[in-house]
């Protein structure tokens, strides 16, 4: 078969047009069918064409799943994580309407685990001269910016991981990095101060957009769940380590903003890690972060425990009316006499 022969698709049967297939392990498959796979599913190119039409009638069925679905609980900006508490499920989508994008429906007993992984990038700083060469400075100085993820691990038998990110825009990234000779980046009088880093800048309104609210509780079973964390109010320095190592720290570089920000006694500045990372976007996207994991963890093992609980054996009691050691039945009653066995 030559290179621009014709080619069909495996699944529906199509022909592909230019530049519209997508390999498969034993195949082809054209651009539409690949669109509706999940957006989790990373292995297309390693799976069969059995295995893609096994994937598309499950994404099919879950249309149903996501008309039934009933958000009570969104956290997040561009990309949110929708919780339907009352069904015990929850999607993760970044549409303006996520029914239209048919997300993945989840059960809470699906996750495995969830974290927060903050990734750290470093760029260094350097001065430039009248003849405009660019060279370190004495120290050197470095600005740091991050990114925030959500890494959640679930039980599904297409993929194992979701991971998506919360901010819209990496914090700390609107610093200059090449300043004029005879300055420094970071405090003092002939500082260069960025507004991003300027002690003067305060939080927007739309900067506020996705800061976790208060705790929530629902109803399940007859039993009160409580999900979610209160907002956290922070007048100290923060933590090193959140969760209990919950939360991972992404750094290429090897943490120099974990160091100390000034060199020797002299006073100079060499990082704006600290201050990035003290800034209301840091500390809203951490918090939104943990927020979305002790929700997911908290609803989990409510969701096990429940599912553990009803699949554990029945206790024989003795019905109060008939004196005969019975099973409950699916009403609470006695399986002879038809008595309540539970007040």
């Amino acid at each position: 078969m030559g290179l621009f022969d014709k080619k069909f698709c495996d699944i529906c049967g199509e022909k592909i047009g230019l530049l519209g297939n997508r390999k498969l392990a034993d195949g082809n498959c054209c651009k539409d069918c690949a669109a509706k796979l999940s957006p989790f599913f990373t292995e297309r190119k390693q799976a069969s064409v059995a295995d893609i039409k096994e994937q598309l009638a499950y994404r099919e069925a879950n249309k149903a799943r996501v008309a039934a679905f009933t958000p009570t609980l969104t956290v997040g900006e561009d990309t949110k994580i929708y919780i339907d508490e009352n069904q015990g499920q929850f999607l993760i989508s970044g549409a303006k309407n996520f029914r239209d994008a048919n997300p993945d429906v989840f059960e809470f007993s699906d996750v495995i685990g969830c974290q927060l992984d903050v990734q750290e990038h470093q760029t260094e700083i350097r001065t430039k001269d009248a003849e405009g060469h660019t060279q370190s400075l004495n120290p050197r100085c470095y600005a740091y910016s991050y990114d925030f993820y959500v890494i959640i691990n679930v039980n599904n038998p297409w993929f194992d991981e979701i991971k998506f990110k919360l901010n819209n825009r990496t914090v700390g990234q609107n610093v200059q990095t090449v300043i004029p000779a005879g300055t420094q980046p970071f405090g003092g009088a002939s500082a260069v101060r960025p507004q991003a880093y300027g002690g003067q800048r305060m939080a927007s309104p739309q900067s506020a957009k996705g800061v976790p609210g208060q705790q929530k509780t629902f109803q399940k079973g007859g039993a009160t769940v409580s999900v979610g964390r209160p907002q956290v109010q922070r007048t100290g320095p923060r933590p090193v380590n959140l969760s209990n190592g919950n939360r991972t720290y992404t750094n290429p570089n090897q943490g120099f903003g974990n160091q100390g920000m000034y060199a020797g006694n002299m006073g100079v500045m060499t990082s704006n890690a600290a201050e990035v990372q003290n800034s209301f976007d840091y500390k809203n996207y951490e918090q939104m972060g943990m927020e979305i994991r002790e929700i997911l963890m908290s609803a989990r093992q409510y969701a096990r425990e429940e599912a553990m609980a009803a699949a554990a054996p029945q206790q024989a009691v003795t019905c109060p009316y008939c004196g005969a050691t019975t099973y409950p039945d699916a009403n609470g009653c006695c399986e002879y006499c038809g008595g309540a066995l539970f007040g």
